[in-house]
């Protein structure tokens, strides 16, 4: 199989929740399948990944099997990561899942393996960066245009960034995108660079510039299901990075 052929193998992180299923009541690793049917579509391999004991060298020995990573939606982050205390409509932590993904991150930008933040995961991304977070959009904005609830995602108009590499992905410098976020970010994290926002100022896009592929985005991409251009862009990406690390491997 050439480099132009391989199957880019995609890590992406999941979800650790209750979850009831016939008789079964328990903790259990799940990610809605929207996530890897786009990973499939884009010509990529899905494995998922679930919140578990972690190192430096636990992730090294799992990110030597990745070509991309996704750092995948859930639950707020610990505010203590960006030095604030809870807002009351702060969802309780998921400490396990917040030290999973932070140094899942660290070391996937170390090793320059591209990755897409996608709503928590853009969130996670300027944490580990930095930066902060506004805990409850409608304190900034006034409503909750952000996230409706009850598991409905409304739509906003983003403006992205002239050349950025999101502008490139998606061909266009405004795109309707469906969002589920009561939190967005507010500080920005050291190296980060703002490619897209909702007219009332609402950070929408990140990237990492250091990297070669390190693209965040606050919005829902896998609920487009006829548009994978995000999900294309890294897994192209992806297979790059293998053919590389084929052509110098090392020691």
């Amino acid at each position: 199989m050439s480099a132009s052929d391989h199957l880019p193998v995609i890590g992406l992180t999941t979800y650790l929740e209750r979850a009831k299923t016939g008789v079964w009541d328990v903790p259990a690793s799940f990610l809605p399948k929207v996530y890897f049917d786009a990973v499939e579509k884009a010509g990529g391999i899905a494995v998922l990944l679930p919140p578990q004991a972690i190192s430096d060298a636990i992730a090294d020995r799992l990110l030597d099997s990745l070509d991309g990573l996704i750092l995948t939606g859930g639950k707020d982050i610990e505010p203590s990561r960006y030095g604030q205390d809870a807002h009351p409509e702060t969802d309780e932590p998921r400490l396990d899942r917040d030290a999973w993904e932070d140094t899942l991150l660290r070391r996937a930008i170390d090793r320059e393996i591209p990755f897409l933040g996608i709503c928590r995961g853009a969130q996670m991304l300027n944490v580990a960066r930095g930066g902060t977070l506004h805990q409850h959009l409608p304190d900034v904005v006034g409503d909750r245009r952000y996230q409706a609830g009850g598991g409905v995602f409304n739509h906003v108009e983003v403006g992205v960034e002239q050349g950025s590499r999101l502008a490139s992905l998606l061909e266009s410098d405004e795109i309707d995108v469906p969002v589920y976020h009561h939190q967005a970010i507010d500080a920005l994290g050291d190296g980060l660079v703002v490619t897209a926002r909702t007219p009332d100022g609402t950070i929408e896009a990140v990237e990492l510039d250091s990297v070669p592929f390190g693209v965040a985005v606050q919005w829902h991409p896998e609920e487009s299901p006829d548009d994978i251009r995000l999900f294309a862009g890294l897994v192209d990406a992806a297979r790059q990075y293998r053919a590389q690390e084929q052509e110098n491997p090392t020691a």
